[in-house]
């Protein structure tokens, strides 16, 4: 059979209709003509190929590389003669209504998708060779840890200073740092012997005092747990507010979900940023 139909957009389009819409007396005396102008063409042949392909060509993707076009287009056609000359499992007809979905549309659909992978899957397929893409090539998020340590790195306008204790019997035995740099509004608290706590009953919350605000109305820089595996812990901060100039750290303990105004009664962590 033929292929030259895929180069007849009017031949291709009536074909189409005829799957999908149907064929008014004056059409289908259109198609009959065209096809007896295509040797070995016939509708059933023909009417779901190019339906299938001319759907899927017109749905939203994105280009393709022109040799995966042209292999594709050659391929398509490969396909077709080898199904008028028996050589694979004939396709559904026309008169072979797919039971799943209710109408020849689900054929189509299928023939569609088939494109639809290919063209997702080409910017993968691509980039390497299949035998070489690992099987997992995704790079975990760096932890807060990892996130502080670049943030040292960076040198300039970083402050970094060490956690002093209270009088709060959790305050006893505290190390650790706070590092925050005013500019990105981004920092982090380092804890070695902070004790666990239960969230369901209290949580530690941040609180950072601005030498441009009221001391009354520190910033809250958010609640956080201490895990029971011991060990070093680090805490991104999230500032609620704007830090203009960092003053002061206090980790406090407060209810489960922290407080808008924080009473102080028990405060088990400060860093006092030098002055200079």
């Amino acid at each position: 059979m033929s292929a030259h139909f895929l180069d007849n957009e009017h031949l291709a389009d009536l074909l189409v209709q005829l799957e999908t819409e149907g064929l008014d007396e004056a059409g289908s005396r259109e198609l009959d003509r065209l096809l007896a102008e295509t040797p070995d063409a016939t509708r059933d042949a023909l009417a779901p190929a190019a339906a299938a392909l001319t759907l899927a060509a017109r749905l939203p993707l994105e280009p393709l590389p022109p040799s995966l076009h042209g292999r594709l287009v050659e391929q398509g056609r490969a396909a077709v003669r080898e199904i008028a000359a028996g050589k694979v499992v004939e396709m559904p007809s026309r008169r072979a209504a797919a039971p799943a979905l209710g109408s020849r549309l689900g054929w189509y659909a299928a023939a569609a998708s088939l494109v639809l992978a290919v063209a997702a899957w080409w910017p993968v397929l691509t980039k390497k060779p299949a035998e070489e893409v690992p099987v997992a090539e995704v790079t975990a998020p760096p932890s807060a840890a990892e996130e502080r340590a670049a943030m040292l790195a960076s040198g300039e306008g970083v402050i970094v200073e060490s956690w002093s204790a209270t009088e709060d019997p959790s305050s006893v035995g505290v190390t650790g740092d706070v590092v925050w740099d005013d500019a990105t509004q981004r920092g982090y608290m380092r804890f070695a012997g902070l004790p666990a706590n239960d969230p369901g009953q209290e949580q530690y919350q941040l609180w950072i005092f601005d030498a441009t605000r009221d001391d009354r109305f520190p910033v809250d820089g958010g609640v956080f747990d201490i895990p029971a595996a011991g060990g070093e812990v680090v805490v991104p901060i999230t500032a609620r507010l704007p830090v203009r100039q960092a003053a002061l750290f206090a980790v406090t303990v407060e209810r489960p979900g922290g407080v808008v105004v924080s009473s102080r009664e028990r405060i088990v962590a400060l860093a006092q940023v030098a002055t200079g």
